[in-house]
């Protein structure tokens, strides 16, 4: 909000308001902007991401092949999805994708972050080829690495002594590694801009305050720098968490879900019960489950981070 420091009281109008201050002079306060200001985006967001999110809910409890007329079914969809043996597994599997997301690319962005915002030398050369990955997108970096580790033709059939039978996709553990391996090459960029911005901005005054009392390069990023990440760190951990649990076009194209159901994580399963089995109503399900879950995983985290009730990323000044 603007405001003016005037002798005499504003002209009334034009949205502005007075407030007379104890030496009796005014300050003119100029209004936030009406409501019709957001009117377009508010439209946007209700056409494109409340009314069918409604729609999938209503879905959830009807029977539906993609022909004819849906049926209501009631809560036969969620019985039937609750008690599916793959559906509980992808569950556990999907949290397992997005718990190595958030613990590998956390502290990775946050140490890129922080050297792509100084001063070193050739950084802005670096810094423009390690963000290539951002600019592609999902699946044309799972096309990507699908080719590199082809256990044909592929890099680990040319390594067989680092990867055995180079064949990482036939065990679930070397699949999950290649699914947060892909994840991480891709998304690590996004997420090292947010900290190499808020890095930027952190007053250098702390650092040379420090400086004078005799702290080292370590004490500065724990003392200093990790704490004015804070916001930026919330913010980033959600970005990854709701990421992880939307996770599809990395799953279908790398692992199809295999080997057997060992990488069916939630958001493939919502698409294998949509475009296989042609069970729209569980499908509908599953990703108002997906959406439930995401929203509540992301306010948990504001919730215990405090980041609701954070006023600003200068703690240090005040």
């Amino acid at each position: 909000m603007t405001t003016q420091m005037t002798s005499t009281p504003p002209a009334a109008g034009n949205g502005k308001t007075a407030r007379r201050r104890p030496d009796g002079s005014y300050v003119a306060q100029v209004g936030r902007p009406g409501f019709a200001w957001a009117l377009p985006a508010t439209f946007f967001f209700a056409v494109f991401a409340i009314a069918p999110l409604i729609m999938v809910a209503v879905l959830s409890f009807m029977s539906w092949n993609g022909l004819g007329s849906p049926q209501w079914v009631g809560t036969d969809n969620w019985s039937r999805v609750l008690d599916d043996p793959v559906m509980i597994k992808s569950i556990w599997l999907t949290l397992l994708v997005t718990v190595l997301g958030v613990a590998i690319q956390t502290p990775l962005s946050i140490l890129l972050g922080v050297w792509a915002a100084g001063q070193q030398r050739n950084r802005a050369v670096l810094s423009v080829i390690y963000f290539i990955p951002l600019l592609l997108s999902s699946t044309a970096v799972s096309v990507l690495w699908r080719a590199l580790l082809d256990p044909n033709f592929g890099i680990p059939a040319q390594a067989t002594w680092l990867f055995g039978d180079g064949n990482l996709f036939g065990k679930q553990a070397s699949a999950i590694g290649v699914l947060a391996f892909v994840a991480t090459w891709q998304f690590t960029p996004f997420h090292t801009l947010i900290y190499q911005g808020a890095a930027r901005a952190i007053p250098s005054v702390l650092y040379q305050a420090a400086e004078i009392d005799g702290a080292g390069r370590y004490r500065k990023f724990f003392h200093i720098t990790l704490p004015q990440l804070r916001n930026s760190i919330v913010t980033s951990m959600i970005l990854m968490i709701v990421g992880g649990l939307t996770t599809f076009e990395t799953v279908l194209i790398l692992t199809q879900g295999g080997p057997g159901t060992d990488t069916t994580i939630s958001a493939y399963y919502m698409y294998q019960k949509a475009f296989k089995s042609f069970d729209f109503g569980a499908a509908a399900a599953i990703a108002l489950a997906l959406v439930v879950a995401a929203t509540i995983i992301s306010l948990i985290v504001v919730r215990v981070s405090g980041y609701d009730k954070m006023r600003g990323t200068m703690e240090g000044l005040s």
